[in-house]
């Protein structure tokens, strides 16, 4: 299983197009507006058909705007609190959906947790991140959320605060570069016991002097996490794999050349 697989997503890709990248495993991403209700048997069949295995189910939701950190802030996860209702429940619908699809992971953004565990936004996501967790324990799931908008020790004490053991990590290392939160190998060796799936993405720091911006995304190999220190780090720590190649570009046509050219030099590293 230390191996390449692919993030992909649900009304988004082509799964034809998916299942050209010959990968066994993958991480399906759930956009904000699809429909859930009844999904579950018809999306079983589809990944079956094209011969990949769903490890994790990732909600994204209406409304979150990524453009730079002011707008993560007000927009992403469970820190805004206009949308805190609609997001927990719909949190739990991607839980019975995945659940309907045999996968034992979902996971997600929370936002910009605040570092200070008495502030009143800090609680409620807290709370919030509780009540999934012990929804997604009774259909036997873990509650990955995803590095990158908090440094690592941060993560790790609202973990441990939060205090459910099916509460875990998806590690993606150019997500603490683009945000600027820290030096993603080192993150990676303070949070393995907690990390249970991984994003195979690049991109270089933001730039300097220039307040809230956010560093950009590279195609994998050409940004700054060093892919091979982080493969052989994934090792070390006795990460299992599948190795999820994640691409994020606003034109389609790069975005899957990226994403087959990534799954080859993952391919190429996981098999030296």
């Amino acid at each position: 299983m230390f191996e390449p697989g692919v993030m992909f997503w649900a009304e988004r890709d082509d799964l034809a197009v998916i299942r050209t990248l010959s990968v066994r495993y993958g991480q399906l991403g759930i956009p904000g507006g699809m429909e859930l209700a009844g999904a579950a048997a018809g999306w079983k069949r589809k990944v079956a058909e094209i011969g990949i295995q769903v490890v994790t189910v990732f909600a994204a939701y209406n409304g979150e705007d990524y453009a730079d950190i002011p707008a993560v802030s007000r927009t992403v996860g469970f820190v805004p609190r206009a949308t805190r209702g609609e997001r927990l429940a719909r949190t739990l619908a991607v839980s019975d959906f995945a659940a309907g699809l045999g996968v034992g992971s979902i996971a997600c953004h929370v936002g910009f947790v605040p570092e200070d565990s008495s502030d009143a936004d800090y609680v409620a996501v807290r709370e919030m991140v509780r009540t999934v967790c012990d929804h997604a324990a009774r259909h036997g799931q873990t509650f990955a959320l995803e590095t990158g908008q908090e440094a690592a020790h941060v993560l790790l004490n609202f973990i441990k605060d939060v205090d459910r053991g099916n509460l875990k990590i998806n590690f993606d290392a150019a997500n603490l570069i683009l945000y600027g939160t820290g030096e993603p190998i080192a993150a990676l060796e303070v949070l393995a016991p907690l990390v249970v799936s991984v994003h195979c993405k690049d991109g270089v720091w933001p730039a300097k002097g220039v307040k809230g911006a956010l560093g950009v995304e590279r195609a994998l190999g050409t940004g700054d996490v060093g892919m091979a220190r982080f493969v052989e780090t994934l090792r070390k720590i006795g990460f299992p794999g599948p190795l999820n190649v994640e691409r994020e570009a606003e034109n389609q046509d790069e975005r899957l050349r990226d994403l087959g050219e990534g799954i080859r030099l993952v391919r190429a590293l996981t098999a030296a």
